[in-house]
């Protein structure tokens, strides 16, 4: 399955690049698999995509947690949760 990814504020920063289009492996179904699947790459991705730091998840421009279901040609956006004063 190909989808496309999107990266936003500090986690473009910290990756370098806006967006790419991968092929999951077989079992990553879901948005927060796509996630561990990027982790596990590592480096900054470990670090951009860590547990540890805050993200908002969204599936095809709709906010979604990571039981949400990824679908063939669809995108998976990660950004920062964003704050007001």
């Amino acid at each position: 399955m190909h989808i496309e990814l999107r990266f936003f504020a500090s986690v473009r920063e910290a990756l370098g690049l806006a967006g790419e289009r991968i092929e999951l492996p077989e079992g990553v179904a879901t948005v927060g698999a796509v996630r561990e699947h990027l982790i596990a790459r590592g480096g900054p991705w470990a670090g951009a995509l860590g547990h540890e730091r805050a993200l908002r998840m969204a599936f095809n421009h709709v906010m979604c947690g990571p039981e949400t279901a990824v679908k063939e040609g669809g995108e998976v956006a990660f950004f920062p949760p964003v704050t007001g004063g």
